[in-house]
């Protein structure tokens, strides 16, 4: 029998998250919610672009929504810049005792020594008030510094250094609140950020790091590191989000580092430009424009580069997918483990179990 499911959002991520809900064989789309009053009664087939409609229609109310009695929702809204309302909605969502897997608020990957514990035990409560579980995830933060790195340090003998690095041009990459509002990109050298406010480093991408050190059973010294390099732009140009003048803020390079006794051990560092000729000193991907880089530094030495582009976009495209089917396909391993905040170390392995081309029908049950 399938499992029933409800997209929250149809914007750059969840319009993917649609597609990839409707490729599956052991999910049915039954609703989808937006906050767009112009998108309010569209089928779900036409705002995520499949060119043919699914018979589901959209709609902003959250009751209508609940009272279909979902196994689960992929919530893909926009949670960076409604950190504290987003966590209420979620919430929300596990009293009335369905399932959520989502993109965001990111620090709930791995809340813990993040959040303060009041605040996690109220959302322990609502899940198991409701029997629901939730379980945050994507890319990154998500399978590119969670799943992957822990894979590759159980081939290793002695590890010193654990460092997940993501290596990306921004420019094509659409979103104008996190460009301009969260990163800086395009405002002066002497603005501080959302993100670059002292602290918010470690928060956002905090849960990495103590997700990994909670995996390898090391304790980290207190408080995380933070490092951060910023470049000035050195002509005016543009990118799909901002317009970026020249001497402003155009590519940045920041660490988040965990430490035993003084030394790093687990690194989370993103090296982001604006543009594929800045900052040649800095890495840079193998091949294309972006990529995730695992380097587990010890005995042996081990490194991934692990890239991805769109069938018809670059990898700001496929980065979207990628969020998205890490949800997806996590839904029926979510909607079975036991109720309250999941994390990457509590679930099975996911896999894109049913989706090879062709042989959807001959699927065979899981053992």
């Amino acid at each position: 029998m399938s499992l029933r499911v409800i997209e929250w959002s149809t914007g750059t991520v969840g319009r993917h998250a649609i597609a990839g809900i409707d490729a599956h064989p052991d999910l049915e789309l039954v609703g989808v919610w937006v906050s767009d009053p112009a998108k309010v009664g569209r089928d779900a087939g036409e705002l995520a672009g499949l060119g043919r409609d699914l018979g589901v229609a959209a709609t902003s109310d959250v009751d209508e929504l609940l009272a279909l009695a979902p196994d689960c929702i992929v919530h893909t809204a926009m949670t960076d810049d409604r950190v504290v309302e987003s966590i209420g909605d979620l919430t929300r969502f596990l009293e009335a005792g369905v399932n959520v897997v989502s993109s965001g608020p990111v620090v709930l990957q791995f809340p813990h020594g993040i959040l303060p514990a009041s605040m996690i035990d109220q959302i322990e409560a609502a899940a198991h008030s409701g029997g629901a579980t939730l379980h945050v995830n994507g890319i990154d933060p998500g399978f590119a510094n969670d799943v992957l790195p822990l894979s590759m340090t159980s081939l290793a003998q002695r590890i010193d250094e654990v460092r997940c690095m993501e290596i990306a041009d921004y420019s094509t990459y659409y979103q104008p609140v996190v460009m301009r509002d969260l990163f800086g990109f395009g405002q002066p050298l002497d603005y501080t950020p959302v993100l670059l406010t002292p602290g918010v480093l470690g928060m956002a991408w905090g849960s990495v790091v103590r997700q990994l050190a909670a995996g390898l059973g090391i304790t980290l010294d207190e408080p995380l590191v933070e490092r951060v390099e910023r470049v000035a732009a050195d002509r005016d140009y543009s990118t799909v989000s901002v317009d970026v003048p020249k001497g402003t803020m155009a590519a940045l390079r920041f660490e988040v580092a965990g430490q035993v006794d003084g030394v790093d051990r687990i690194v989370l560092e993103h090296v982001t430009r604006t543009h594929p000729d800045q900052c040649p000193q800095w890495p840079k991907p193998a091949e294309g424009d972006g990529s995730y880089r695992i380097v587990v530094s010890g005995e042996p030495h081990m490194q991934v580069e692990f890239s991805h582009h769109g069938e018809h976009g670059d990898h700001n495209v496929s980065g979207m997918i990628v969020t998205a089917m890490r949800l997806v396909n996590a839904v029926p391993a979510v909607v079975a483990a036991p109720a309250g905040l999941a994390t990457a170390l509590d679930l099975p392995l996911v896999t894109g179990r049913g989706l090879v081309a062709g042989a959807a029908h001959r699927v065979v049950p899981a053992p």
